[in-house]
């Protein structure tokens, strides 16, 4: 026979820090009640928040030029390769600008050399009219602004020449005539000298 003061205990519920729910029997299934949560203590942020201190600004671009090598090497790349169309393109116009040019003051001087040849050698007041000769120096002078300096000296001497001696075309002497010539040989060298230079 249990003694009193031990059957006291017996029936005494155990204590728990928490409270347990109770079991959960679903069928013939014992089902044990999820474990009870305890509780954390809340850390106030300026207890959680470390220090970092940052790293040195030399240090930092080095790194980052470290770690965007590449791009930077590619970004160089693309835009030397951007400036070197652009003056390519730029060249290439200045060119083919100069040389056509240089193709309508070659025509403009051989039909103005031979305006010369029929005004003074075979006399011919139509073929060899001054006034169209005045036609052909004017175009010369225009082309002309459009190539380099040495043509546009040449050309502009050959206005001159024309101006002072056109009148003395049609006579038999050869002085006017030679003035004019040699003006236009002038220009027509410079002209073929700039053409050989273009590449």
């Amino acid at each position: 026979m249990i003694p009193m003061d031990d059957e006291r205990k017996l029936l005494r519920p155990r204590s728990y820090p928490h409270p347990r729910p109770d079991p959960v029997v679903r069928g013939n299934r014992y089902i044990s009640p999820p474990p009870v949560a305890r509780s954390v203590p809340i850390r106030s942020v300026s207890e959680s928040r470390t220090m970092v201190r940052p790293a040195p600004i030399g240090t930092t671009l080095r790194s980052q030029f470290r770690e965007n090598f590449i791009a930077f090497v590619s970004l160089a790349v693309a835009l030397a390769g951007f400036s070197f169309t652009a003056w390519r393109m730029e060249h290439s116009e200045t060119n083919l600008t100069t040389r056509q040019a240089a193709f309508q003051l070659l025509t403009a001087l051989g039909q103005m050399q031979e305006l010369v040849y029929l005004a003074h050698y075979d006399h011919d007041a139509v073929r060899g009219n001054p006034r169209i000769g005045w036609v052909y120096v004017m175009t010369i002078d225009d082309f002309s602004a459009t190539m380099p300096a040495p043509v546009q000296a040449r050309a502009a001497a050959l206005l001159v020449a024309w101006r002072d001696h056109w009148e003395g075309l049609m006579d038999t002497r050869d002085a006017d005539t030679d003035e004019i010539s040699d003006a236009l040989e002038a220009c027509r060298s410079a002209v073929v000298a700039e053409l050989r230079e273009l590449h």
